[in-house]
């Protein structure tokens, strides 16, 4: 430590420091971008210091700022601006070689602001590899104009398709004669338009009638079916009356074995006369 630097420090102290921040009655606070701690001390003061050594970070990258008393003669060459590596281990080591022969309370606080710049490097670069929501402003009174605007703009829409499917309504009608003063392409397309609404209905329309036709169809009875219906009629009344009927099936034969799977049972058919018993005459229909 030399008398110089004591001078200096004295001086500072006791009078005036522009980078002094006095903000509590126990410790007051400097402003230097140079100092190490962020304290107003003896040990810290980048300008009462002739030897000093300090860490900074400029656009993400770690620097080592190192003051030696050969150079202050020399103000444009009184800092030694050293870049160090983006590993910490390789920035530890450089920055243990290059302090070596510096204090110890130098040495301690340059490794520990080291550690604390590169933690909060590495934990901006999380923070913009994460998506995070983004705060925009609202206008309250833009939105509401936004809105009359846009009522104003429907209410005049429907107003400007009515008028313009009146106007079509009278010239199809010829309500103001031959006299007429307006482009002709508009003129077509709203023809055109008019026909194709037209057609579009009359499609409905036909498909909706078309729908409902498909819900209930009545079939007709076939002819044979009828046929085939009146001649059972005939062979029932021929049995009754006792008379023989062609068409009537053979009576059924007594078979005593049992019958083989897979035909069919046979039902007898008998009817009894109020007066006297008839034999019963059998008839075999197969279900």
């Amino acid at each position: 430590m030399s008398i110089n630097d004591e001078l200096i420090w004295q001086s500072l102290n006791g009078n005036f420091c522009s980078f002094k921040s006095t903000v509590s009655k126990t410790h007051n606070f400097c402003r230097n971008e140079q100092n190490v701690t962020g304290l107003c001390n003896k040990s810290a003061c980048p300008l009462a210091n002739s030897r000093y050594a300090t860490i900074r970070e400029i656009e993400g990258r770690c620097y080592l700022m190192i003051k030696t008393i050969e150079r202050a003669h020399m103000p444009k060459k009184l800092w030694q601006k050293i870049k160090l590596p983006r590993n910490y281990a390789k920035a530890l080591a450089v920055v243990t070689e290059e302090l070596e022969h510096f204090p110890k309370f130098l040495q301690h606080r340059n490794k520990q602001r080291l550690t604390r710049i590169y933690q909060y490097l590495i934990r901006m670069r999380k923070l913009a590899l994460r998506s995070r929501p983004h705060m925009a402003v609202v206008h309250k009174k833009v939105e509401r104009r936004e809105n009359r605007k846009e009522v104003k703009a429907l209410v005049a829409a429907k107003l400007n398709k009515s008028i313009e499917s009146e106007l079509l309504q009278r010239l199809k009608q010829g309500t103001y004669g031959d006299i007429y003063n307006f482009p002709e392409m508009h003129y077509n397309a709203a023809l055109d338009s008019a026909q194709d609404l037209e057609l579009a209905e009359m499609e409905a329309e036909y498909e909706d009638e078309e729908e409902e036709e498909r819900l209930v169809e009545y079939i007709e009875a076939a002819e044979d079916f009828e046929s085939d219906m009146e001649d059972l009629e005939d062979v029932a009344e021929g049995l009754e009356d006792g008379a023989p009927v062609d068409d009537a099936p053979p009576p059924p034969r007594e078979d005593k074995k049992r019958p083989k799977k897979g035909r069919k049972a046979r039902v007898a058919i008998s009817y009894d006369d109020e007066e006297e018993e008839k034999p019963a005459m059998a008839t075999a229909m197969a279900f």
